[in-house]
């Protein structure tokens, strides 16, 4: 008995003795994890991945569904002559860019690196190609399509106090110019927060678009189909004015690309990339479609193009005295576009400048918000100063004939990659045919017009492409440093509170 109860203590100790040393275990574990953890808050700078399938949707759609479906319609029709061509034009718009988007899906998992087309240009073809993109689209293309945000923005916001007469022109710009600043604030202030004011107003979008949509198909229930009846009658369209048309109508389309400029940012980029584009492309290209059937219903083609604004005359056609939920949608729409577009507008010239192509300022992030604020605050104050001119179509050329130089480019480094590199990982892989179309594509809407109609700022824009070439030799292949530069540097640094990445 003695034994037993002797035998029972020393197992009661054991035991006792095991569950002390799991307990002090337990506790050495939970503060080494305390300790490992606070450093990485405290001495970690760099951006974090905090956008996720939904915040990549919501980024995509808030990107395209903006200004262009409510301007774009328009200039879609007015070059292809005839309703039914224009539906066409939309809905092969709405396919060429459902490509190129699959196009950079698989080469933004093959190069996992924010920055869009940057990264993808510098691995396939060098430095210069690379460089010449980071500074057309840091300088011309992000700014100018936000100024055209901007001013679209104020055109629908202001329209229901002057609906008399002309909006004034100062007015426009300085609303657009009060827009601008607002979402490089909110750009600079968080990431997180940016990401959830894209998915409110990628709702908002939907249900805008919804509304039209709705009171087409009511229209079309009471009868209303004469406008839509041969709807292929009209002039036959040239190339230049195909060319044209598709400009139009992939700045509608514009922004099926924003996930590769924050691909560091997003979680799980191998099946959220892939997924989210497939997603959003699908949603907007129906909403498209269908909006522009709506327009249809309420008036003619020579009605639409006669239309200061095409969704607040559908709504005084359709809606009556509930119209004004047309411009309140519009401006709702368009401010979740600016807010997309400044986000991943960002992410380029932060991406060259770490590779040392641009001043170093802008890969420096802000040590407390994390968020690249000298590169979203150039990206803001360039397109304020392109507000100044006012002019929309031809920002819109000038806008879409450098970017189809810029996504050919893209879309051959994957078939370059594809021939160079066969074996290379490739979680997400398209068929070849589809890149080589959106090459051909791009070759067409690049060289078409020129061809049909030369004009002078087809040239212009060749020529400011290539001014790039003025800096990139001094500073970028000859490293050359400027004393004064450096100063400059500093001083901005500590103005902003920004440091390089750890």
């Amino acid at each position: 008995m003695e034994a037993s109860d002797e035998s029972s203590d020393s197992i009661n100790a054991t035991t006792e003795s095991k569950k002390s040393l799991l307990h002090r275990l337990r506790i050495k574990k939970d503060n080494e994890k305390e300790k490992s953890s606070e450093p990485e808050e405290l001495e970690t700078l760099r951006l974090k991945r905090e956008v996720g399938f939904i915040g990549g949707v919501s980024l995509i759609v808030s990107s395209m569904i903006g200004s262009g479906i409510f301007v774009s319609p328009k200039g879609v029709f007015r070059f292809m002559g005839s309703v039914g061509s224009g539906l066409l034009t939309w809905l092969a718009c709405g396919v060429l860019a459902t490509f190129g988007a699959l196009s950079y899906a698989e080469v933004g998992t093959m190069i996992p690196k924010s920055g869009g087309e940057y990264p993808i240009l510098l691995e396939a073809f060098g430095p210069i190609p690379a460089y010449l993109f980071a500074w057309t689209s840091t300088t011309i293309l992000k700014p100018s399509a936000l100024a055209i945000l901007g001013l679209t923005f104020s055109k629908y916001a202001l329209s229901p106090m002057f609906p008399d007469c002309e909006t004034p022109e100062m007015a426009m710009k300085l609303v657009a110019a009060v827009v601008v600043g607002v979402v490089v604030f909110i750009n600079c202030y968080s990431v997180k927060l940016s990401t959830r004011f894209l998915t409110v107003f990628s709702v908002g979008k939907i249900i805008s678009l919804l509304i039209i949509i709705i009171g087409g198909i009511v229209m079309l229930a009471n009868g209303h189909t004469k406008h839509l009846e041969n709807s292929f009658e009209g002039e036959t369209p040239g190339v230049r004015e195909i060319a044209l048309a598709f400009y139009q109508g992939l700045w509608a389309y514009d922004g099926w690309n924003q996930l590769n400029y924050i691909i560091e940012e997003l979680k799980n980029p191998y099946v959220n990339l892939p997924r989210a584009i497939v997603t959003a492309m699908i949603l907007v290209t129906g909403l498209y479609l269908m909006t522009n059937v709506a327009y249809m219903t309420a008036m003619s083609r020579i009605q639409l193009l006669n239309s200061p604004a095409v969704g607040t005359v559908f709504g005084v056609k359709v809606l009556g005295v509930m119209s004004w939920i047309i411009p309140l949608a519009v401006t709702w729409s368009v401010f979740g576009t600016c807010l997309g577009s400044c986000f991943a507008a960002g992410r380029i010239s932060y991406t060259a400048s770490r590779e040392g192509h641009f001043n170093q300022v802008l890969s420096m992030i802000h040590i407390k918000r994390l968020t690249p604020a000298p590169a979203v605050l150039l990206n803001g104050l360039l397109a304020i100063i392109m507000i100044i001119p006012n002019d929309f179509d031809t920002l819109v050329d000038y806008f879409s004939f450098c970017m189809w130089m810029f996504h050919g480019g893209t879309c051959a480094a994957l078939i370059y990659f594809r021939i160079t590199q066969p074996n290379r990982k490739r979680p997400v892989k398209v068929p070849i045919i589809i890149p080589i179309i959106v090459c051909i594509a791009a070759v067409c809407l690049v060289f078409a017009p020129i061809i049909d109609e030369p004009k002078i700022h087809y040239l212009f824009a060749v020529l400011y492409v290539l001014f790039g070439l003025v800096f990139y030799i001094p500073f970028v292949h000859f490293k050359k440093k400027s004393q004064t530069i450096r100063k400059i540097n500093i001083l901005l640094q500590k103005l902003l509170q920004v440091s390089t990445e750890d």
